[in-house]
C-alpha cells in the first residue's frame, strides 16, 4: 500500500474534497463539443449518449484537441446513432482517417447497429446494460454511464490516476497501482452530480494537475493534497520504466496506370489498420517477404517510419508505372476516386514519399 491512505493533515473529508473539485468545475469547466456544462444542466439540458459514447470511442489513446474536429465532423455527419448505424463501412473508416487505432472504428459501427438493432436506438443506460455492446470496456462503460446519465460510476483515465496518485502521495509505480487508484478514487465519487465529478477530475488532470509543472498554487485541491505537502508531486505519479519498442519492417508497393489510377488493396478486418485502404505491402516482421503485388520494374523511393502503440515500422517504399495488368493482389481505384486524405497516417507517409518520383508524377500528369 502506497503512502496517504491514513489521516490528512488539514482535516477536510472525502465529501469537502468533492464539493471544493465540484465548485471549481462550475467556474472553469473546459467547453467540449460533446459536453453539457454545467450552466445548460442547470437550464434542464441533458447531456447527449451518443455524443458522449462517439467522444470516449475517440478520446482513446487520443488527445482532446485531436479528436474536437472528428468530433464536430462525424456528429454533422451522422446526427444520431441511427445514422451511423446506417452508415456504408468505407464512408466511416474514411472519415476515421487520422485518429489511428482502426479498430475503435470498426467496433463503433458494430456498436451503433447493436444499439440501433437490440435497443430501439436508444443507449442503455447503465454500466451493466453499456458494457455488454461491442467495444465497449469498463472504462467506457463507466464514462458514459457518469457523464450521460449521472450513475455513480467510478471513472478512470490517465489524469484521474495522477491527481489521485498526488492527491493521496501514493508511491506504488503504475500499473501496479492502478487498482489502488481507482479505490481512491471511488471514495471520491458522490452520489450526486457523478457525471460532473468525473469530468471535474479529468480537467483538473488536463489543466491544473498536468504531468509536468503542474500549476499547484491555483488548484483548488492544494491543501489536502499530501504530495503538494511532501513535496513530491513531480514524482508523482511513479511509473515503471517501459521497455523498448521492438522496430518492424516491411515494403509499401505504389503504383499508377498510365490513366492515373493507383494500386490499393483493403487490409483483412483483422489486425493493424484493419479494414483500411492502403497501398499493397509485405508482412511487418524482422525479415519481411518482399513480394511485388504485381510484375513491374519497381524502384526504391524511400523510406517511411511510423510509431505504433507497441512497435516502430519501417516501410521501404516501392514505385512503378505500370501498364493494363491483372495484379496478383489488390485493386487499381480510379485517380478522381482516390483521396489521399482519406488513407491512414502511415499510408500517407507512404504516399509521400511516393509522390515525388518521376514514376508517379508522369502517371499524375496524364490524368
Amino acid at each position: 500500500m502506497g503512502a496517504g491512505c491514513g489521516q490528512r493533515d488539514n482535516g477536510l473529508n472525502d465529501a469537502q474534497m468533492t464539493a471544493e473539485l465540484l465548485g471549481w468545475y462550475d467556474r472553469h469547466a473546459r467547453t467540449m463539443p460533446w459536453r453539457t456544462g454545467p450552466a445548460e444542466k442547470a437550464a434542464g439540458v441533458r447531456p447527449d449518449p451518443y455524443r458522449v459514447w462517439l467522444s470516449e470511442v475517440m478520446l482513446q489513446q487520443t488527445t482532446v484537441a485531436a479528436v474536437r474536429r472528428y468530433h464536430e465532423r462525424f456528429t454533422a455527419l451522422w446526427p444520431t446513432v441511427a445514422d451511423l448505424a446506417a452508415a456504408e463501412d468505407a464512408d466511416v473508416m474514411a472519415e476515421w482517417a487520422g485518429l489511428g487505432y482502426y479498430a475503435r472504428a470498426r467496433n463503433l459501427l458494430k456498436c451503433a447497429r447493436a444499439v440501433v438493432a437490440d435497443h430501439g436506438g436508444v443507449f442503455p443506460d447503465t454500466h451493466a446494460g453499456l458494457i455488454a455492446l461491442p467495444g465497449i470496456g469498463p472504462y467506457t462503460a463507466a464514462a458514459i454511464a457518469a457523464i450521460a446519465f449521472d450513475r455513480p460510476e467510478t471513472v478512470v483515465d490517465g489524469n484521474v490516476e495522477r491527481v489521485m496518485s498526488r492527491l493521496f502521495d501514493i508511491e506504488t509505480p503504475l500499473p501496479a497501482a492502478k487498482p489502488e487508484l481507482t479505490a481512491l478514487a471511488a471514495r471520491l465519487t458522490p452520489e450526486a452530480r457523478p457525471g460532473d465529478h468525473a469530468q471535474a477530475v479529468m480537467d483538473l488532470g488536463a489543466t491544473i494537475c498536468t504531468p509536468k509543472s503542474p500549476a499547484c498554487g491555483i488548484c483548488p485541491l492544494r491543501e489536502p493534497c499530501l504530495a503538494r505537502q511532501n513535496g513530491t508531486q513531480a514524482q508523482r505519479p511513479v511509473k515503471t520504466p517501459k521497455k523498448p519498442r521492438p522496430h518492424r519492417r516491411g515494403y509499401a508497393y505504389v503504383g499508377r496506370r498510365t490513366d492515373g489510377a493507383w494500386l490499393m488493396e483493403t487490409r483483412p478486418e483483422s489486425g493493424m489498420l484493419g479494414g483500411m485502404l492502403g497501398f499493397p505491402g509485405s508482412d511487418w516482421s524482422e525479415t519481411p517477404d518482399p513480394a511485388a503485388p504485381a510484375p513491374a520494374e519497381w524502384r526504391i523511393a524511400g523510406e517511411a517510419t511510423h510509431g505504433f502503440t507497441h512497435f516502430t515500422l519501417t516501410l521501404t517504399v516501392l514505385t512503378a508505372r505500370l501498364g493494363p495488368v491483372n495484379p496478383e493482389r489488390g485493386h487499381f481505384v480510379a485517380a478522381e476516386a482516390f483521396s489521399p486524405g482519406a488513407l491512414p497516417a502511415l499510408m500517407r507517409k507512404v504516399h509521400d514519399v511516393a509522390s515525388a518520383q518521376p514514376e508517379i508524377e508522369r502517371a499524375t500528369a496524364a490524368e
